[in-house]
């Protein structure tokens, strides 16, 4: 989603939305993610301005205070910038990929089924098709990207073939490197 995200180039429209759209946008994320709920007047306070970044392809971006919180594409999920999971670790769900599949993460591949259920990769609890996850890696502490269920985990570990995880954001790509001003 961000690999050639360019901010000059792909940024179409900036602006500061209504407080109650920016309520609307709070009370999405923390039915989302229920963990953030005694962090969220830190991350989007009331009184400050909350910025809605427009981009290409219907890409949304929440900016507070300069700092790019959480992104969405069309109406869908509210997923947490890489920054931000690596500040609140434990807000969403988590998949394990093995040490072989780091490279081809980092280059922003999808990841399929046998880098989720080979030795060092982990499936923890059973969770449901298009469900943002983030992705950690064997033996690394933070997690490297961001990516939506293709499969429930059920069918990851029976099938064990194709897509698992469709990458949306991951290190160093284009959101990764972004610096957007209100």
């Amino acid at each position: 989603m961000f690999k050639k995200f360019v901010p000059k180039d792909d940024v179409s429209g900036k602006s500061k939305v209504k407080s109650s759209v920016q309520r609307g946008i709070r009370a999405k994320i923390l039915e989302q993610y229920p963990a953030l709920n005694p962090y969220i007047e830190e991350l989007i306070p009331k009184k400050d301005p909350l910025v809605l970044v427009k981009c290409h392809d219907r890409l949304n971006v929440v900016m507070v205070n300069d700092q790019l919180l959480f992104f969405n594409h069309h109406d869908g999920p509210y997923y947490p910038t890489l920054q931000l999971l690596h500040k609140y670790p434990d807000i969403m769900p988590k998949v394990q990929v093995d040490r072989g599949a780091i490279k081809f993460v980092l280059s922003g591949a999808n990841i399929m089924c046998p880098g989720l259920t080979s030795k060092g990769a982990r499936l923890d609890t059973d969770l449901p098709v298009d469900t943002p996850v983030a992705v950690l890696a064997e033996g690394k502490e933070h997690a490297l990207a961001l990516g939506e269920l293709k499969m429930s985990t059920s069918d990851i570990k029976s099938i064990n073939k194709g897509v698992g995880v469709e990458l949306v954001h991951f290190i160093n790509d284009g959101l990764w490197h972004a610096k957007i001003e209100a």
